[in-house]
Order: C-alpha cells, then structure tokens, then sequence
C-alpha cells in the first residue's frame, strides 16, 4: 500500500522532494530505537501471546453460503474470527500513517457520516462509491455521539444483539499509555475495550482507544474542528480519540455470488463471503478521503482499478503496482496440488516461518513440510514470491497491515521511501511482539476455516433460482462441449490442477517428492514443460481428461508454475516488484529457491510520448514471473488480468466506461459500483472476457492511440504534489511567509507546499517508479547511477523555479519534455502499458500458435462461464 499526502507514493517525493532542497524533512524527525530492540505495545503492557487467544463464538454463521455447505467446528469458527476481527495490533500503524500521508489518509472520515464531509462518504452511499460492506447489524449516524467524544459513528441497531468480541472481559484489551485513565474535564474515562477493539459499521475495520489521548489530547480535541476545519485537522499535533485497525476481512470479504443483497448498502450476513476479495473496493477513495484531483497522491491512487491496491504501498519498493485483491478457493486442492508440482527449499530464516506440522502432529496436513529446509506450498502473491509455506503467508500478511509496527516501521521510510530496506526478521518478531506470536498461533485455525469453507461459487447453482444465470447458460449450453476441448488444447497447461502425467524428464508437475520447478535451473525445466503441452502426446491425454464429468471436481483451475513475462507479455511491473528478494523487507518470506530463480531474458516496452519499442533485461533473483490465477467463479470475477485493466466495471453504464474515459486515465470520477447482482457480474464477465480474447477490443491510449499495444495511465489534469503546513517538520515551519522567495514551492494562501505543476497527461509510472538507489554491487556503478540521480534531481529544482506564478500546464509540459528521457533511463520499471498482454489463443500471441477462429473462442466463453 505509498504516498507523501497518502500512499502518495514514495517514489515521487524521493526524487522530487529531497531533490528540490526539501530532504531535510527526512533527517528532521527524531531518531527512533533500532531495529530488533523494541518490544510491541502488547508486551510493553506485561501481556504474552497467551492472554490473546481467538474468539470462539459463531457469530457469522449465516456468512459463507453455498450448496451443501457443512457447519463448523469450534477451532474452524476461531479462525473466521481471527480472519474477519483480529487486527493484531495494527491500529498503531494505520494512526501512524495517517501523519506519513500529511493527513490523505484518515479512516475515521470514511467511517464516519457527518454532514460537512463529501455525502458519497456516508453510509448510504458506502458501497457504490468506496466498495465497503455495511455491517449488517448497523444504522448511519444522525448526530455527534457523546460517548465517541462527538464523533459521527454508525450505531448498533437495538435489533440486534451485542456484538461479542467487545466483550472486555473476556477478551480484554491492552492497557497501555491513557487507556482506562480518566482524560476528560468532567471525569471522562479513556476505555480499554477489549483486543478486538469495537465494532465501526464497515466489515472489517475495528475501532480501538488511542493510547496517545491524554488529558492534554482531550482539552484539544473539538470534534466539530475536526470535519470543518482543516488548519485543525491538518496538524500533525492532532491526536484522535480512536484508532482504527483492519482485519484480513476489510480487503476479502465482498457481496457472496450465489446470493447477492438486493441492496449492497444493506446486507445481511447470508449475502456475504469471507474469501470472494473486495473487488469494488475503490483505493482512490479510501485511502485518500478528500479526493482532490489536482493532488498528484490522488493521481498516484488513481491508477488503481476498483478491486486491486499496491500491496507495497507501505513498505515502497519504487514501483507503482497495482494488484487484485485474490480470492481464496479450493486450499485444500491447492495444498494437494502443491505436493505435485514440487518443492521449494528454504535457508536462513526462511526456515523460522511456522508450518503445519508444528500445531497437527499427523494426518495429510503433515505432508507439506520436510525438516530442516523443505516445503510443498501454494505460491500466494502473484509474483509467487511467497513460498516458504501456507501459514507463513498468512503471517506475512498481518505483518504487512500493521502487526509489529514498532519494528516494521524501522527496516523502511514508510510511503515515501529514499532509504534501504533490511529485512524484518520473523525471529525477532516473535521474540518482541505478543500480538504477533499470537497469530502465529491463530493462523492454523485459520487454514482450517479456508480448508472448510473456501468451495467454487458456480453460476450452474442458479440455473433455476436465478433468471440472468438461467439466460446466460441456456444461450450457450450447445456450445460448452466444444468449448472444453479448446480449454483442454489451449488453457489447461497453465488453467489446470488435473494434468497427464508427464514423461520422467519433465520435473514441473512429478508427483510426490520430485525436484519440481524452481531455483536456479527453472526456465529449462519450464521450457520442457512447455514444449510437452505442444505434443500430440499431451493434447490427447488432455483432451480424454477435460471430457470426464468430474473433470472440474476439486480442479483448483491453475497449475502455480511460475510463467515468464517474456510469454505472458503483460505489464512488468508486478514481476519486477523487490520486497521479496534477499535482504529485502520480506526476506524471510520467500523460499532460498525463489531467490535463486534465473532471468526470464528481456522484455520490449514502449516510449510512452513517441511509441518507439525499447528493449529491457529482467533481473534475476527472483523477479520476472508471474504465476497464474485460478479461473474458479471466472463468471463473477471480472474485470480481468493482474491488475483489473481488462473489462469494464459496469459495461452498460458509459460513466464506468474505460474507453469513454479519453484522457483520463484509469476510469471515469463518477463511476460509481453497480449491484453486485448475477445479472451485473454476468455483463462484466461478457466484456471483459471478450477483451481478453479479441485484445484489439481493449482501451487504446489517449496519446499514442494504436502505436502501442495498450493504455498507459496518465493524470487526468494538472496536478502538484502537495504537503499542508500542519504536516510539516518543526524545522520547515518558517517556510511560512517566504512564498515571494519561494513562489514555485510556498503556497500561503492555502497553507501548502506544492511541488509541481505535473501537466495533464504525464504518464503516473514515469515519476512513480524512479529508482533512488542502484541494484548493482559494483561500486563505480552505483557512483554513476547517484551521479544520473543527482542530476536529474538539480535540473528538475532548476527548471521548477523558473516557472511563473500561475504556471499553465504548457509551460510544465515544456519543463518535462527533456525530463522524459532521464527519468525512463532511472526507471526501476519503464514498462508503462497496462492493459497489455496474456494474447494466448489470439493473432498476437507471439508463441508459434495460430490464433482461436471467434466460433472456437465463443465455445471457450461458453465453458469459462461455468467454471
């Protein structure tokens, strides 16, 4: 998840803000502890991981829907508890971020109803313009609540019954700082609450009591101040009565397919799905509540569709890469296919990460983990860099929303980035963090629940309850036999957990305890496989395979091999991403066979002003592999690829029209979400299919048109990266008054520094994914890589002064014109194309295959909808 104002994104301010003489906002702050020397705020108060343990209640019971579903056990309840309402701590990193993004980010105003905030923000309108879930159990505010110190929170309804995890007594929070100390004039309490915090009326997000809300916080506090004026609540002396946390539910659970509410601001918990991924959720909107558009942070968010985030936002790795938010389905035949397509082995302190076996002493969930330094495991981000084990995922995750910030917050300069990463050690962190010890201990309850509850959401089910799903498949039904014949010709080699059996020199898919595909030797064990697929030997046995009635039964509907980006052809960025590689920030969380991975070779990317097509050398090391999704539930999945660029958001609806959009990059600004109903999934999956199959059909670029095979995303208008005065170091506060000496910089008027104007059109990705720091470990390379940095970083200073007052976006466009260049030579991604990519079965597929005829891609439609 990076920013300056929010996410807004570390990699602009490195290069522009430290460039033009502002770098001392990095030295201005305090020194802090160093890393592996400081204890979580859980331990600080004398609680061991012992006192956190899960919630045992049923209270989603109605969650999870779907034909024979099976009730669950006590240790399965515990973990959909800890998936939907344990945050781990993670309220301190989020109160933190909230002064890291000069105030973009501030979840309270999304929970929030008050009347002098934007009204799409409210409760009313919380799905269709964020893609939030309603709790089922709450009401909008209509007043300022006196017991939330004037905040306009939603209310429990009186219909429902207590919510069980604010039992404190029970589940007793942590007292640390003012919390359960009297802070208010009239004797007011700070609560303690419990450690699930309290319910905040969106799914997934917990309310907990700040701990840095004294009695001096308290005198200050003016919750009307704090919706209206924005020289108070742009102070980074402003401390907030609550913190607000995330659970792994806020960004995975989303309107179930099989049965949708009939008002998604309204739902009840039987139309809601733990594992199906927020794919409405609108990043622009949440992380940075104001939504102004001549920002550059709200540029930066921009360009993630509805439904996928950068998950290295925090943590910033230099590249703008947004992702899906993934769907969870079928673990347990993802585990058992994990056993077949081999191993990973692990070194170091990979090998700390917990597994299966130290909590289940025999049975078939042993079966993943070989001591010391084996592991049979799902490869869970899409780079498929993490690979040290399913529950190791799962911890690295709470890791990456908060867990541990104390620590965390040390290995990197959090959203903007200009300082190296060293990896968080999970030995330290279990040592040092009560909370996150106790979700070690939580997560294989956890995998349980998954194991349990994770089936396909198949449209078939609705064939007679619901009449779009009725339509849809009795239009093709005739078709769907030769449809699975292309599937099984063209699709299942990287679509399938059901593959032949292979001959004995291909490793890739060996059974059992083969040497599988990975490490050093993994494109000649690809390139084998791939080769196979070809052969009349696999095709027929494919053929024989797809045609079985239980071919789709416990078909995970992916195989998890690793696919170089030199066939996928799609954007780089995702399998250039770093935070996985050695001595990164999740070193620990990547298998020593991923870091061993070879170079893919080199890839073509296009100039983003003239078309031209360059050429660019993956690095080894990990990067340059992109592992395929399952096409489980495919029907209700859309918009498609990595990154949702593939397929409209709500095709009929020309405001969610990516092709209406011209200019302005990724979407239209009141496009708003459509019922998540089977007729609006069905419309969605029709274009964005038909896209995927004719790519001819996709978005063009506003500039370039068809001299590019795709769209880049660039800003919709003249945009400035700006900083409110409250926000700024102690040290940089007598900027105030000097605008007449700093007229490109000083904003006195709206108490700002803006650092621009970045022109309409500037593709996002050109400043966003400049890399501060060179990769090679030749020291006279890394001199001539600062020497390009620096000088950059002086002729960008040079030419941003010399703009007048009042600069118009033609006078920026002729500062950027000679800064293109530079920029693209520093670029730790210069891959720009977004929507480009996965051409298999198409005329532009580059692979030796001819191309689908549109009879035999509409027969693959036909059996994709019922996958």
């Amino acid at each position: 998840m990076s920013n300056v104002q929010k996410h807004g994104h570390s990699k602009l301010l490195i290069t522009l803000l430290i460039l033009i003489a502002l770098g001392v906002i990095a030295y201005s702050f305090p020194r802090g502890p160093r890393p592996g020397h400081v204890l979580d705020e859980a331990l600080q108060a004398g609680r061991d991981p012992s006192t956190f343990p899960a919630a045992d209640e049923d209270y989603f019971h109605d969650m999870d829907w779907v034909p024979n579903a099976v009730p669950l056990d006590k240790a399965e309840i515990q973990g959909r508890n800890t998936w939907i309402v344990w945050t781990a701590g993670n309220d301190r990193l989020w109160d933190q971020l909230i002064y890291n993004s000069a105030g973009a980010l501030d979840f309270l105003k999304i929970l929030s109803t008050n009347p002098n905030l934007p009204s799409m923000l409210g409760r009313d309108h919380r799905w269709e313009y964020l893609g939030l879930i309603n709790d089922p159990c709450f009401e909008k505010a209509t007043a300022a609540d006196p017991e939330r110190w004037g905040l306009w929170l939603d209310k429990r309804r009186a219909d429902c019954k207590p919510d069980p995890f604010e039992n404190e007594t029970k589940y007793p929070g942590v007292k640390v700082g003012a919390r359960g100390t009297e802070v208010g004039p009239k004797g007011e309490k700070l609560e303690v609450g419990s450690y699930y915090g309290y319910e905040t009326g969106i799914v997934g997000m917990r309310l907990f009591p700040n701990p840095r809300f004294d009695k001096k916080a308290a005198a200050h506090w003016d919750a009307s101040r704090y919706y209206t004026d924005p020289s108070y609540y742009n102070d980074k002396n402003l401390i907030r009565p609550y913190r607000v946390a995330m659970s792994c539910g806020f960004c995975h659970v989303g309107p179930n397919p099989l049965k949708p509410p009939q008002d998604p601001n309204n739902p009840k918990w039987e139309n809601l799905s733990s594992n199906v991924g927020a794919q409405y959720f609108w990043i622009d909107r949440i992380f940075y509540w104001e939504g102004d558009k001549s920002n550059f942070v709200w540029q930066l968010f921009h360009t993630s569709r509805p439904g996928s985030l950068d998950t290295s936002f925090v943590s910033t790795d230099n590249i703008n890469n947004a992702r899906t938010m993934n769907a969870v389905y079928l673990l347990k035949e993802r585990l058992e296919h994990a056993r077949r397509w081999g191993k990973e082995t692990l070194s170091g302190g990979q090998r700390n990460n917990k597994q299966l076996n130290d909590y289940i002493p025999n049975g078939p969930l042993t079966n993943y983990y070989k001591a010391p330094d084996t592991v049979w495991t799902p490869r869970v981000l899409k780079d498929g860099s993490d690979s040290v084990g399913a529950l190791g995922a799962l911890n690295r995750v709470y890791l990456n929303i908060g867990t541990f910030s104390e620590e965390w917050l040390l290995h990197f300069n959090a959203l903007v980035g200009g300082k190296p990463i060293s990896p968080i050690e999970i030995s330290v962190a279990r040592k040092n963090s009560a909370y996150f010890a106790a979700t070690e201990s939580q997560t294989p309850a956890m995998a349980l629940f998954f194991l349990k509850t994770t089936q396909p959401h198949h449209l078939e089910d609705l064939r007679n309850v619901d009449p779009a799903a009725k339509k849809a498949l009795e239009l093709d039904d005739a078709l769907v036999s030769h449809g699975k014949e292309v599937f099984a010709l063209r699709c299942a080699r990287c679509h399938s957990s059901k593959l032949p059996t292979p001959p004995s020199d291909i490793a890739a898919i060996a059974i059992d305890e083969g040497q599988g595909c990975a490490g050093k030797n993994y494109l000649d064990c690809w390139n084998k496989y791939w080769q196979w697929t070809k052969t009349d030997d696999f095709q027929k046995k494919m053929l024989e395979m797809v045609k079985q009635p239980d071919f789709l039964n416990e078909n995970y509907l992916s195989s998890e091999l690793r696919i170089p980006v030199t066939l996928l052809q799609t954007n780089a960025c995702s399998p250039l991403a770093t935070n996985a590689l050695g001595d990164n920030i999740w070193d620990n969380f990547s298998s020593q066979s991923y870091k061993d991975l070879p170079s893919v070779g080199t890839i073509t990317w296009y100039h983003p002003y003239t078309g031209e097509a360059r050429t660019y050398t993956m690095p080894a090391g990990g990067r340059g592999y992109t592992r395929p999704p399952s096409l489980i539930s495919l029907w209700s999945t859309a918009p498609f690829l990595l990154n949702n660029t593939v397929g409209d958001l709500d095709p009929s609806n020309p405001k969610c029209s990516e092709s209406a959009g011209g200019s302005s990059g990724n979407k239209y600004d009141e496009c708003l979400n459509p019922a998540p109903s089977v007729a609006k999934r069905l419309e969605a999956f029709q274009d964005g299919i038909e896209k995927m199959l004719w790519p001819e059909k996709r978005d063009k670029d506003a500039l370039l048109g068809d001299k590019i095979p795709g769209k880049i995303d660039r800003t919709t208008q003249s945009s400035y990266l700006k900083i409110s005065y409250g926000y700024l170091p102690d040290a940089l506060q007598n900027l105030r008054g000097f605008s007449r000496f700093f007229p490109w910089l000083v904003d006195d008027k709206d108490k700002i520094i803006k650092i621009g104007p970045i022109p309409a059109g500037t593709p996002v990705g050109l400043l966003t994914n400049v890399n501060p720091f060179s990769e090679s470990s030749n020291p006279g390379e890394r001199l001539v890589h600062g020497k390009k940095l620096l000088d950059l970083v002086l002729k960008i200073n040079n030419d941003l002064q010399k703009l007048p007052p009042g600069a118009t976006d033609e006078d920026a466009k002729k500062v950027f014109a000679p800064l293109v260049d530079p920029l693209l030579e520093l670029s730790k991604c210069p891959d720009l194309i977004v929507n480009r990519g996965h051409y298999f079965g198409t005329g532009q597929f580059s692979g030796g295959e001819p191309g689908l005829s549109d009879a035999d891609k509409r027969a693959l439609i036909a059996f994709l909808k019922r996958l």
